[in-house]
């Protein structure tokens, strides 16, 4: 890994970089708790075959839209494979994301179910589930090449949407290392609140997790609003 950063040497392509991070076991207790959950599975899952290994990224190489998440679910994106699906988090993005006309259906069950993406591309701060989905600072640093490398090849992204308080300051900071100048004073996280920098945009959303959606705190239009907001963006772009 190079000072800054980066992956050493930088992969040339997203299909390249997804195999360097499928065979990452950089953070010892996140290998032991992926590979764990696996083993021992969810009682409605028995029958599955568990991913357990880092998730990579999806959706549109050429996509304006970039989401920063924060980590696979343990038994989502950690069972199925793939961001986002096989959990209450994924139904919830997928609808919205169709509903916007980001995708073509409003689901994502398996990595076979048809699901594409248009102009948009699914990523996480952290790759491999996290015990209590809380990712500690230092595998939160360990991860943060591969974000970084997503960033670099994605050369359309104009508009960054974090999902969560990780997921929003994880797109902040992919943005600020690329320009010169930045805002007066910390730029703080909130719902569907933006910033913009240079010729790209920062989005704050709650995450769709399910504390927040069955509390109330989420409610479907309020995640429709923001993605009507990037729609809105984009066409100033």
């Amino acid at each position: 890994m190079s000072p800054e950063g980066s992956l050493s040497p930088d992969p040339s392509t997203l299909n390249e970089l997804n195999t360097v991070i499928i065979e990452c076991c950089k953070c010892s207790r996140l290998v032991e708790y992926r590979e764990r959950v696996a083993r021992e599975k969810r009682r409605m899952y028995q029958q599955e075959t568990y991913w357990g290994r880092p998730v990579p990224g999806l959706g549109d190489p050429e996509a304006r839209v970039l989401i920063v998440g924060l980590a696979p679910a343990a038994h989502g994106a950690n069972r199925t494979g793939r961001m986002f699906t096989g959990d209450s988090s994924g139904d919830f993005l997928f609808e919205a994301l169709y509903r916007t006309g980001f995708a073509n259906q409003p689901f994502s069950i398996s990595r076979n179910d048809g699901l594409e993406l248009k102009d948009i591309y699914i990523s996480a701060a952290v790759r491999c589930a996290p015990p209590a989905n809380k990712p500690l600072v230092e595998e939160l640093d360990a991860c943060n090449p591969y974000l970084r490398s997503e960033f670099r090849l994605l050369k359309n992204v104009r508009v960054l949407v974090g999902l969560g308080a990780i997921g929003f300051y994880s797109a902040l900071a992919l943005v600020q290392s690329r320009v010169k100048t930045g805002l007066a004073s910390r730029p703080k996280f909130g719902h569907n609140v933006a910033y913009r920098f240079d010729r790209w945009v920062v989005i704050g959303s709650y995450h769709p997790s399910r504390q927040n959606t069955q509390t109330g705190r989420l409610t479907l239009d309020m995640f429709l609003a923001v993605f009507e907001r990037v729609r809105g963006e984009l066409g100033r772009c």
